[in-house]
């Protein structure tokens, strides 16, 4: 879609914005009990592993996976939320880059593991391919994939004020200055998820669930099954529903 740069840069000026106040998510009462829950579960999952880390924003899920990691190399578009994420995380085997999550930039090593919190919520549903596609090829075959993110829970999520012809949602978010901005925001079903993977893009898909919050551990095919879902012109269609 043509909207789609501008949307991205609309949602990279979002978060500049909010970079100073974003932790205040994490406060919400209401949430604290899951939050405990998936800071202890998310380190067993990529214990040991070199992990890619993107869209880290301020670094909070980086400060959990850098004990346990082997190296992490976490990319956010934001140079304010990684001023931020770079003063709380300080361990020698973490690496902070500016990057872009649509074209991630070439590293030496392939990542055993990647994980992106709270991103694929934000990606485009016309997108998401993409966006798969180039983390995959980012990582090891047989590499640990792990996606974090929201469900939508009334009175705790923002609400949605929006959906465009493609599907997307939209919620509408204000700031302390008192900007108001319309924020892309998806939330994917399980079966939505699993149509993605089946459709070549990740092996041997675990969806989880908690009041909250949702995660997806998947593998990274093999080179051939990627290269056929590189090829694939047909996208899982299913519309989108909200949890």
């Amino acid at each position: 879609m043509t909207r789609t740069p501008s949307r991205v840069s609309s949602l990279q000026s979002y978060y500049a914005a909010r970079a100073g106040e974003y932790d205040r998510v994490y406060l919400k009462p209401e949430r604290q009990s899951d939050l405990r829950q998936i800071e202890q579960w998310l380190p067993s999952v990529l214990a040991g592993a070199a992990v890619l880390e993107v869209a880290c924003g301020t670094g909070y899920w980086t400060q959990f996976i850098a004990p346990v990691a082997s190296a992490v190399v976490a990319l956010d578009s934001s140079p304010e939320t990684l001023r931020i994420a770079k003063e709380r995380v300080t361990a020698p085997n973490v690496e902070f880059h500016v990057g872009d999550a649509y074209a991630l930039p070439r590293f030496a090593r392939r990542f055993s593991a990647a994980f992106a919190g709270f991103w694929f919520s934000h990606v485009p549903l016309e997108r998401q391919r993409e966006f798969l596609l180039g983390l995959n090829s980012a990582l090891a075959p047989g590499a640990r994939v792990v996606l974090l993110d929201n469900l939508f829970v009334a009175g705790s999520s923002s609400t949605i004020v929006d959906q465009d012809a493609g599907g997307n949602t939209y919620q509408r978010r204000s700031l302390s200055d008192g900007s108001i901005h319309r924020v892309l925001k998806n939330f994917p079903t399980e079966a939505q998820l699993h149509a993605l993977m089946r459709a070549g893009l990740g092996d041997a898909p675990v969806y989880r669930r908690w009041e909250h919050y949702w995660a997806l551990e998947y593998r990274v095919p093999a080179p051939d099954r990627l290269r056929r879902a590189d090829d694939a012109q047909s996208w899982p269609d299913s519309p989108q529903e909200r949890e």
